[in-house]
């Protein structure tokens, strides 16, 4: 039997990668804060990984040290360096899962988890339709909790998720004009309320015009942590319709795993691999494209976290 209650998260620090190692190895884990290992990777791992050289149980100091001294039961890892991580882990005896394509031949990790858009396929690799997360109906209800001011905000209200540039496309302050000129007109006719929130990757003038647009009368608008805490776990919450840029795969796979309708900003700006996931959510009918209407429609919440661990524990086992 596999002790899952010792399951170990490990990534490069990086808040996507952290995002998705957390909320997998807790869902293997049946719940909790898993422990997580931040990798601090020295040189010429830092480039060469997943690769394996002579000394590298010495890639990432001496807490990564201590951890192959006494591996945990399974590790999860997410990103280019956790996967020589889990690698080294795995020669320890851990089971080891590593999620996003490594870039080399799967086989080195018991599962590899990767997204459809990846193209990535092998005997032990699951595919997702889009980034794993926590969102489900618990997760959901302890942030309605926690951020319970946000039910008093007039509905419908309008949850507002802005990314940034990225290595696919710009979003500077045009885009979010063209964004938020399609939005006023649904506010016109609907009314309610708008619960905006920023992304580290988000431009400082989008911000600027992010509050002075909704930051005022009955709506919301986080910039940054100098407007406190940041709202987003209640924005999902509380939202009853979800706006999203079309920059972030794990953004708009949060929004999906909500019980609210998601509309995407000008999803076909974006090329290549986001595309690809972005088209396969609207096959489904999971996410329209962003217009003036912002028309209501049933939608069944994405949930790939709790299936793929699921589908963990029958391989492994």
């Amino acid at each position: 039997m596999i002790d899952y209650a010792h399951s170990c998260a490990i990534s490069d620090g990086r808040a996507g990668n952290v995002r998705q190692a957390d909320a997998l190895a807790a869902a293997l884990a049946g719940g909790g804060e898993p422990v997580h290992a931040t990798l601090a990777p020295r040189a010429p791992w830092r480039w060469l990984a997943p690769r394996r050289l002579p000394g590298s149980g010495g890639a990432f100091g001496d807490g990564f040290a201590r951890l192959l001294a006494a591996p945990p039961a399974v590790a999860v890892g997410c990103g280019r360096q956790a996967a020589l991580a889990t690698r080294l882990l795995r020669a320890r005896g851990a089971k080891v899962v590593q999620i996003l394509d490594p870039r080399i031949d799967p086989a080195h990790w018991d599962i590899v988890i990767a997204p459809e858009h990846d193209g990535l396929s092998g005997a032990n690799v699951i595919t997702t339709l889009g980034g794993l997360n926590p969102v489900d109906d618990a997760w959901l209800a302890r942030a309605r909790a926690q951020f319970a001011a946000l039910e008093t905000l007039p509905r419908p209200r309008t949850a507002l998720l802005l990314g940034g540039d990225s290595a696919h496309a710009r979003f500077d302050p045009a885009a979010f004009e063209a964004l938020a000129t399609r939005l006023d007109a649904a506010l016109a006719r609907d009314g309610g309320s708008v619960l905006a929130t920023a992304s580290r990757r988000t431009p400082p003038q989008v911000r600027a015009a992010l509050h002075a647009r909704y930051g005022r009368g009955g709506g919301l608008a986080w910039r940054d942590e100098s407007d406190g805490p940041n709202p987003y776990p209640g924005l999902l919450a509380w939202a009853d319709r979800i706006v999203c840029s079309a920059d972030s795969v794990n953004m708009v796979s949060e929004a999906c795993a909500t019980h609210a309708p998601v509309y995407v900003f000008e999803p076909g700006r974006m090329p290549g691999r986001p595309r690809r996931f972005l088209d396969a959510l609207l096959a489904r009918g999971r996410i329209r494209a962003l217009d003036r209407t912002l028309a209501a429609f049933e939608v069944e919440p994405l949930r790939e976290t709790a299936r793929v661990a699921g589908e963990i524990r029958q391989r492994l086992a």
